[in-house]
């Protein structure tokens, strides 16, 4: 009966049986225990009745055909594990070890914007390195070497040195790959040389030997004057004498230019005796010495502070011996040195100036008498270049003391005149101004003796006294006439700095000025309006204002810095405040400095917060000088005691030390710009590479 309905249910037209027997078909093999299936299934294999039904009810039933093909790759991989299993257990395996990737990090920090922006900066510069790497090939006309040296010459005359080395390394180097010469560098060098940019002329310098080019006399007087006019004196020193080592272990012979470059390196970076040294190697090797060779020496005077101005008239006098015309720099540089320089030792001063010249051979020691006449013999025969006896000079500029007062044993002919004469020991009086009164007669500029009842200087302190030395006023120019030399405004303002305040040559400098047809400048009215300010002065200040607007000239900053050093009271200062606003102008840090100095000195606390208010308002940045006298204002005196007696002066200082505590935190600093700046600075219009110029470290030999 089972037979029967079995097969009943294979001949209908949709069998039943054949799902269950495909879902029964993976598990025969458990049922029988073989892998063949039962053996009444057997029986009804291909052979049996039902055979063409089930194979044709095979494609009818699509139901299973999914189930039936998984099934079978079942059955095909029994002896596999599966993957889910495999899963499960690396899964297993792996607990607990995933600390392993971070158990070497000791320290966890969060990221900030200033992280992310720092990231994204090293990254722009890497790309940067790239595209330098790998710069975009020159689409333009092919240009020649030299034409490239007349661009970078052009541009530097016109003071653009960023632009010059950024057309030199950019465009010529990477774009167009030229092969530089040596006068490329050498421009570049010297345009170097004219800002002080020590570091980069000697990095060109070093490419340029790399390049395996010779450099010239040119590019040696270029790298000498850079070192002098580095604002970093030391390490340009260092390196000017490295060089100089240097050219000397090559055996170069340097020409006068050369000489010259380095007598100015001695003479900025150095002290007097490196020059002389420059001096007596230039001499020695056959160089015929010029008046500009006295102008550097010049500067090597103006160099000591404390005796430079005596050194400066030794020098003076040496060069009008040996016949050279001064020219109206070397006239620049005396005015330089009576301003800035002092006489030294009067004692030692008036052995060296008031005596005659033929005198002061006598305090040469017997040696220096011979190579003296051996010198002047040598001038007979080998002419102007060999005439000069530096060693003579040097001895008389660095005599020692003790040297100078050893009065020489006079000639016959001088002892039979003082014997004619009364001997004048006393000296002048330091309080009375003789000074002024022999100077037309007694000028140190002349070669001729000083008057005989001169016999020594009185107290000689002032930038007037020195220059009532050389004459005065009208003695300077008229010994600048003698030469057929015109004072220029240079010349006129450094007049106008070292004649007396208030005299009546200070009230002649404008006559002068309009007598040879000078053309002023505000530096020249800002030197008049800053020596009467000191004074005191603020009316005769003010009233120069109305004179340098008649000759079209406009007020600078430097004009309102004079006057607020006469700003004495707080409604002058605050009235000079007004008018600068009313002008358009802003004060800068240094008119708030001098008006904080002036409220300081009276301990005025309402007008020194009515100055940083003012200062706050305008938003000007603060530097360390003011810094320094806000927090001089605001410290107690040591011997204060509020509870002890009523001070006026300190009864605001609590207000002023709180608004002064809120004042900081909302004012800027000022940040003191580096002397290169303006070669680091990316042109305008330029390519994506910034120029060596940009990217060169802050070091600058510090």
């Amino acid at each position: 009966m089972d037979l029967v309905r079995l097969s009943r249910l294979f001949s209908s037209p949709r069998p039943m049986g054949l799902s269950v027997l495909q879902c029964l078909d993976p598990l025969r093999a458990k049922w029988a225990g073989a892998r063949e299936g039962p053996a009444w299934l057997r029986a009804m294999g291909p052979t049996g009745p039902t055979s063409a039904a089930f194979s044709s009810s095979r494609s009818q039933l699509p139901l299973c055909q999914g189930s039936q093909k998984n099934t079978h790759n079942r059955s095909s991989d029994l002896s596999q594990p599966s993957p889910m299993a495999n899963q499960e257990e690396e899964e297993e395996e792996s607990f607990g070890t995933l600390s392993d990737k971070y158990s070497s990090r000791r320290m966890f920090r969060k990221s900030t914007a200033q992280f992310y922006n720092l990231r994204l900066r090293e990254q722009s510069v890497k790309e940067d390195e790239e595209n330098e790497l790998d710069p975009k090939s020159w689409q333009g006309r092919r240009n020649t070497p030299y034409w490239y040296f007349f661009q970078c010459k052009h541009l530097i005359k016109e003071g653009k040195l960023a632009e010059a080395l950024d057309l030199f390394e950019r465009q010529m180097l990477k774009e167009e790959r030229l092969q530089p010469l040596e006068c490329n560098y050498t421009v570049l060098i010297g345009g170097c040389g004219r800002a002080g940019y020590l570091k980069k002329a000697f990095k060109l310098y070093n490419d340029m030997k790399k390049r395996d080019l010779e450099p010239s006399d040119a590019t040696y007087t270029a790298l000498f004057n850079v070192c002098a006019e580095s604002p970093w004196k030391d390490s340009a020193l260092q390196s000017a004498l490295k060089l100089r080592q240097q050219l000397k272990a090559r055996n170069f012979q340097l020409n006068l230019k050369t000489y010259h470059a380095l007598l100015k390196m001695t003479a900025m970076c150095s002290d007097l005796r490196m020059c002389f040294d420059v001096l007596k190697e230039m001499v020695h090797k056959g160089h015929a010495v010029t008046e500009e060779t006295f102008s550097f020496l010049l500067m090597g005077c103006i160099q000591d502070k404390k005796t430079g101005f005596r050194y400066a008239l030794q020098v003076w006098r040496q060069m009008l011996s040996l016949g050279f015309q001064p020219s109206r720099h070397i006239y620049n540089l005396l005015l330089g040195a009576a301003r800035d320089c002092g006489l030294g030792d009067p004692d030692v001063a008036s052995m060296l100036l008031l005596r005659p010249q033929e005198e002061m051979v006598l305090l040469q020691p017997p040696e220096g008498r011979r190579r003296a006449r051996r010198a002047a013999r040598a001038r007979m025969i080998d002419g102007m270049s060999a005439s000069l006896h530096v060693e003579t000079l040097e001895k008389q500029l660095f005599l020692e003391p003790s040297q100078a007062l050893e009065r020489p044993q006079e000639p016959r002919e001088a002892s039979v005149s003082s014997e004619a004469q009364p001997e004048v020991e006393t000296k002048v009086d330091p309080a009375d101004t003789a000074l002024a009164s022999w100077g037309l007669e007694a000028n140190l500029l002349t070669l001729g003796a000083v008057p005989p009842a001169v016999v020594s200087f009185g107290t000689v302190t002032t930038p007037a006294d020195r220059l009532a030395l050389m004459g005065g006023l009208e003695g300077f120019l008229g010994k600048m006439a003698e030469h057929g030399l015109w004072p220029d405004i240079k010349t006129l303002t450094l007049l106008a700095e070292v004649v007396e305040p208030g005299s009546p040559a200070e009230s002649s400098l404008l006559t002068v000025l309009d007598s040879h047809q000078v053309e002023a400048d505000v530096t020249f009215f800002n030197t008049l309006m800053r020596k009467k300010s000191k004074l005191g002065d603020l009316e005769g200040a003010k009233a120069l204002l109305p004179v340098l607007a008649k000759r079209g000239l406009v007020p600078n900053l430097q004009t309102f810095c004079n006057l607020a050093i006469a700003c004495h009271r707080p409604g002058d200062g605050l009235q000079l405040l007004a008018d600068m606003k009313k002008s358009q102008m802003v004060p800068n840090t240094h008119i708030y400095s001098t008006l904080v100095n002036a409220a300081l000195k009276k301990l005025d606390y309402t007008y020194l917060i009515s100055i940083l208010k003012d200062m706050r308002r305008n938003r000007v940045p603060v530097n360390e000088v003011v810094i320094r006298q806000l927090e001089f204002a605001a410290q107690y005196p040591p011997t204060f005691d509020r509870y002890k007696g009523k001070n006026t002066y300190l009864e605001k200082i609590d207000g002023f030390r709180a608004y002064y505590k809120q004042w900081l935190k909302v004012m800027p600093a000022e940040e003191t710009p580096h002397p290169w700046q303006k070669f680091r600075t990316k042109p305008k219009g330029d390519h994506d590479s910034v120029p060596e110029a940009a990217v060169d470290g802050g070091r600058g030999g510090r």
